[in-house]
């Protein structure tokens, strides 16, 4: 169900903050970290997502990055409606915490989609390649001119991990620009405070952020994502929850390895 992957990833996007034009220091994550979920709508179990960290740097511009995939995969019967095999991932500057490099490899029914966008961030480029249905040869090329520093759909979760949130007051309203599908995109993530909760981890307090999602004729108000994080030291993802039209669908944190705080 590639509406469940989404969700997981509307946070994501909701999180491509700029605040800091020289960087950030990190102490949340490292190399091979994997966190895996499960998308459930009511009691039926949809999907599995899996955020997952290279144990190896890559390099670009001579420089080391993390390589961070998710995948996100339909399965049991909610292959039915549509079967969806998805990878959104990104090459993160170690030291900067800034894409080099997204892509995106999309199979969702017969629908195929293979992109790539090359960063640029001292020069505020990006260019986009989108690639044939077997990802070898490049369909249409783009370049693209940036406000300044800015993040992907994955990378702007873990630069945000990356940061100081003890001094966040309820209520306060984080302003979000990011580069997505060809487009500078502004959102806004309301920080909603903190709530200890049960999860497969066992009891943990968290911090709670909502993102502000554009009217459509699938999510409910003008906040309909709640996302649990955790706080302590790795302030990784134990719930989202999405509230639809009919029903609500629910991301939950199944097993976390390789985390560098333990």
């Amino acid at each position: 169900m590639k509406t469940a992957f989404r969700v997981l990833l509307l946070f994501f996007s909701a999180t491509s903050i700029v605040w800091s034009q020289a960087g950030s220091g990190n102490s949340a994550f490292t190399f091979g970290e994997e966190l895996q979920f499960e998308v459930s709508y009511g009691w039926l179990n949809l999907a599995e997502a899996r955020l997952q960290i290279a144990r190896r740097a890559v390099h670009e511009q001579s420089r080391p990055h993390f390589k961070i995939d998710a995948y996100g995969k339909t399965k049991g019967a909610a292959t039915i409606f549509g079967k969806v095999n998805d990878n959104w991932g990104t090459h993160v500057d170690t030291s900067t915490l800034l894409p080099s490099l997204s892509y995106r490899n999309i199979e969702e029914g017969k629908y195929r989609k293979n992109e790539k966008v090359f960063f640029d961030q001292p020069n505020r480029k990006a260019k986009m390649e989108l690639y044939d249905r077997d990802n070898r040869t490049v369909k249409d090329s783009k370049e693209f001119k940036l406000p300044g520093n800015v993040q992907d759909l994955v990378s702007g979760f873990y630069y945000l991990r990356s940061m100081d949130l003890t001094n966040l007051k309820k209520g306060q309203a984080v302003l979000i620009t990011g580069f997505f599908d060809k487009e500078i995109y502004n959102l806004k993530l309301i920080y909603e405070g903190t709530e200890q909760i049960q999860t497969s981890l066992g009891l943990v307090d968290t911090y709670i952020f909502s993102p502000q999602v554009p009217k459509n004729k699938l999510f409910r108000g003008d906040y309909p994502v709640k996302v649990w994080v955790t706080k302590d030291q790795n302030k990784i993802p134990v719930k989202i929850k999405a509230n639809l039209f009919i029903g609500s669908l629910n991301i939950d944190i199944s097993s976390a390895k390789g985390l560098r705080n333990n």
